[in-house]
């Protein structure tokens, strides 16, 4: 089993200037994801920010590995947000289920989620959400892992859950908060990670933050 792990960059310099504004004078968060459950996690962690989404392509690139790929995405959604908004601190997200190395993202339709739930049924996966902060100039990027086991479900079971259109905007067709839950007996790890968010890890980096502008 793989158990919950993150992985932290050091800061990446966006430019060759120093910055010109200090962190600690960046009045809010940007979230550069319109994913209400993102917006939930935030918000139930206490910490204040505003939504501006980013809309850019969340295909995996050729021979692209799933943590790769989820950190590539949050940093190209925290990147897009930053160019228009560059005085504040900008946060990027992107969440894959993968498993035996197949990527797993959003269905594409209802069939898509059935054959993916079906992957999924009576095994062992992981969730792998990548992270990336950028402010003034530079950019930080990191990524959890948690391995998400799932009881056998029947046809009958996944044609219904796929009928209440929980599965079709979510990684891996299921949402571990929703109906899903009736399926998932364990976790290793973070959960909110699953749920689109590894907080406690946003937290650090954010703390991080401060304490490099110091």
């Amino acid at each position: 089993m793989i158990s919950s792990t993150s992985e932290t960059s050091r800061l990446h310099s966006l430019t060759d200037q120093p910055p010109d504004t200090d962190p600690y004078n960046v009045p809010m968060l940007v979230l550069a994801s319109a994913s209400p459950r993102r917006q939930e996690l935030l918000r139930n962690a206490g910490i204040p920010f505003e939504v501006q989404p980013a809309h850019i392509p969340e295909d995996p690139l050729p021979g692209e590995g799933a943590r790769g790929c989820a950190e590539r995405l949050a940093r190209e959604k925290a990147l897009a947000i930053s160019e228009k908004r560059p005085a504040d601190v900008v946060l990027g997200a992107d969440t894959v289920v993968v498993i035996d190395g197949q990527i797993l993202g959003k269905p594409t339709d209802a069939a898509d989620a059935a054959r993916m739930l079906r992957v999924l049924s009576g095994r062992e996966h992981q969730v792998i959400t990548g992270v990336c902060l950028v402010t003034s100039g530079q950019w930080s990027v990191a990524s959890e892992i948690t391995a998400v086991t799932m009881s056998a479900i029947t046809d009958t079971e996944i044609a219904s859950y796929v009928a209440t259109g929980e599965p079709m905007d979510k990684a891996g067709a299921y949402a571990i908060q929703g109906i899903a839950s009736r399926w998932i007996p364990r976790i290793e790890g973070d959960y909110s990670n699953v749920v689109g968010l590894p907080v406690a890890l946003v937290c650090q980096m954010l703390r991080d933050l401060e304490l490099a502008a110091r």
